[in-house]
């Protein structure tokens, strides 16, 4: 499939479709000024992008509407050039919650409907207001999912035309199959985000999302930020890698534009995050070479299976995911 910094959709397996490069707009909100959020996503909208991640937990929804409604404002873009992804936290997993998530997203945004709707994490915490719910002593608030019976909240959200695709992330192939396997499943999930970039490619998770026509959504697809509360930070940092270095010096092109180019070539979604306008663009053009199958080849073989993020409030959790290998 030719991609284009113009053109560069990939189909849903629900007739809709995807920009196969997105703005993360992920953002630890005690480190980030007030109104940084929405000039990231009007420069990048300026650049070419029409795909935003983003998420209630980010605290920073308004800022994402604001930038879309001055870009439309403006005629630069219209509503359906746009695609968003909104995520259901582990709090709102509750079926009669997960319509009133939604819509706060929607009146956060200023949007009647987001593009996609997903299952942030496979597992619950207390259900509530409180984001991180913990007991006295500290311990994390966990709550058991029904997983089966969050997924037809959400179908009944699609149904009534809130959101256009639904997706989940973090899903591991059990849990996915959950859902694939429901009786009187009505709509299934189109993508799962995950953790994906050339120190783990997740080969095995890979291949079974394409088996079952669901697109694969990268974060961190340049590894990520080095925040030990979250991160694996004994892992070597993924733009120092030498082979990628060398890639980027043939085609003139940095480390991080080789590793975004390895993973579109796969026909996976990345979702680079970055508030910085020089980032933006250059992760942005990605465009205009492509990696030989060799090289791709290369690229695949720096697979460590280690994850930078490893979710680590969720470790106690008794269906935490990654007990299992994929």
């Amino acid at each position: 499939m030719y991609l284009s910094a113009a053109n560069h959709r990939i189909p849903l397996s629900d007739g809709n479709s995807i920009p196969i490069i997105g703005l993360g707009t992920f953002s630890e909100p005690a480190l980030t000024k007030k109104g940084d959020c929405a000039a990231s996503v009007k420069i990048a909208i300026d650049i070419g992008y029409r795909h935003f991640d983003g998420a209630h937990l980010y605290q920073n929804e308004n800022e994402v509407g604001d930038a879309i409604s001055e870009k439309i404002a403006e005629g630069k873009v219209k509503r359906e050039d746009i695609f968003y992804c909104g995520k259901l936290w582990a709090t709102n997993h509750v079926p009669e919650m997960v319509r009133p998530a939604l819509e706060r997203t929607l009146k956060s945004l200023k949007l009647d409907y987001v593009d996609l709707y997903i299952i942030e994490v496979p597992m619950a915490f207390k259900p509530g207001n409180e984001v991180y719910p913990r007991d006295e002593n500290g311990k994390w608030l966990y709550h058991k999912s029904d997983l089966c019976a969050t997924w037809e909240a959400l179908e009944a959200c699609k149904d009534a035309g809130l959101v256009k695709s639904l997706g989940v992330s973090n899903f591991n192939r059990r849990q996915l199959e959950l859902i694939l396997n429901k009786p009187g499943l009505k709509y299934k999930p189109v993508s799962n985000q995950v953790e994906c970039h050339p120190y783990f490619t997740q080969p095995k998770l890979l291949k079974f999302c394409q088996q079952h026509d669901i697109v694969v959504v990268a974060y961190s697809p340049l590894g990520t930020s080095r925040n030990p509360l979250w991160v694996n930070v004994s892992s070597p940092p993924l733009l120092n890698d030498a082979l990628l270095h060398s890639l980027g010096k043939k085609y003139r092109k940095t480390a991080a534009q080789v590793a975004l180019r390895f993973n579109i070539q796969r026909g996976v979604v990345v979702i680079p995050k970055s508030f910085k306008p020089e980032r933006i663009k250059e992760n942005f053009q990605i465009f205009d070479f492509s990696l030989t199958e060799e090289e791709m080849k290369s690229i695949e073989a720096l697979n460590t299976n280690i994850r930078f993020v490893e979710l680590l409030m969720w470790c106690d959790h008794p269906e935490y995911p990654f007990h299992d290998e994929y």
